[in-house]
């Protein structure tokens, strides 16, 4: 029998939403194993001077048990 563990984390990236996720998942595999599927809860944006400065996700990562 497999159990699974679901923990939300927050990542962020000057590039792209895409590149946010990516950074999560990798740092949260740093120190969480076995990981399976991440959700992506939420996306904003930080603004400055009127231009998109930072890409913000929520994430939900979920993960097996050993």
């Amino acid at each position: 029998m497999s159990v699974a563990k679901v923990i939300e984390i927050s990542s962020e990236s000057p590039v792209s939403f895409e590149k946010a996720i990516c950074d999560g998942v990798e740092r949260a595999s740093k120190t969480v194993h076995n990981i399976k599927s991440a959700w992506v809860k939420s996306q904003s944006v930080v603004v400055q001077e009127s231009k998109v400065a930072r890409y913000r996700v929520d994430l939900k990562v979920t993960f097996l048990l050993d």
